[in-house]
């Protein structure tokens, strides 16, 4: 006489798995009743499916944006799968917030993966769920940051979040923090300010604009005078503290800053993006 999981088991297995109805039926009938046995079953069955989509692209997905509670560590995680079906499914969504909440505390991506999550693994839990949902399921960016204050944002849609570092926890530094964040994931500055700018994104640039002067005709002798005016403005649009304020394009970001507390100062963002 074949075994008959009762609803009892079946449900009880698909809340601890998260797997459908029927693939939690079919577990604990291969199981005959044995629920440890059927979570293997269903981890294998997770397995099998992340080795069948390993090659994928899993290019949709949720960035999610963490600060802890004193608001001085931070993390932003993409969890990415491969349809945008997916990525809006309220479950998804749920696991990609408790995985942006444990990569606060976890160094690096590797870290976090061999974080334990109820019992598995985060990389284990991430296998798991490409089993019970068919597609191909990882973290793909994980950032990380630390400051005196720390405020995030993060866009409608969950496909860019961003997180702002202030110098310091003052009056408004909630507001100011996300205002910045906001900033940050609208306009994607390239770095902080002209001193954060890599030298090689600097001599691209100034390679390009010579190009462009040299053939406009434009005498050798003056070029270079040009080009200090041209990084300017690059600088300008460019990066972080000297861009204008979205909110208030009358004032750089820094001024904007300055103008809640003149000694307040943005260190450091972060920012994730899909889009």
């Amino acid at each position: 006489m074949s075994y008959t999981p009762a609803a009892a088991d079946v449900a009880k297995l698909r809340n601890q798995t998260g797997a459908g109805m029927m693939d939690c039926k079919k577990a604990l009938v291969e199981a005959e009743g044995d629920f440890e046995k059927a979570v293997d079953i269903l981890r294998k069955k997770g397995q099998k499916v992340a080795a069948n989509r390993a090659d994928r692209e899993s290019s949709e997905g949720a960035v999610i944006a963490r600060v802890n509670e004193d608001n001085t560590l931070g993390a932003i995680i993409s969890l990415n799968c491969e349809t945008d079906f997916v990525a809006k499914n309220e479950a998804f969504i749920e696991l990609a917030y408790e995985l942006a909440e444990m990569a606060i505390f976890a160094a690096t991506k590797e870290e976090l993966l061999a974080t334990d999550f109820h019992g598995l693994t985060v990389a284990d839990k991430l296998i798991e769920q490409t089993g019970v949902i068919g597609e191909k399921i990882e973290i793909g960016v994980f950032e990380r940051i630390e400051g005196p204050y720390l405020g995030a944002y993060i866009h409608a849609g969950n496909k860019i979040a961003a997180i702002t570092a202030l110098s310091a926890k003052v009056d408004g530094a909630d507001e100011v923090a996300k205002a910045v964040s906001m900033q940050a994931a609208a306009m994607n500055p390239i770095a902080l300010d002209e001193t954060r700018v890599s030298q090689e994104t600097i001599d691209k640039e100034l390679e390009i604009e010579r190009h462009k002067l040299t053939e406009e005709g434009k005498p050798a002798n003056i070029i270079d005078n040009i080009l200090k005016g041209k990084m300017q403005r690059f600088y300008k649009d460019n990066t972080l503290i000297h861009q204008d304020f979205i909110k208030d394009s009358s004032i750089s970001v820094a001024d904007y800053v300055k103008s809640v507390n003149a000694d307040l100062k943005v260190t450091g963002f972060v920012r994730v993006s899909l889009a």
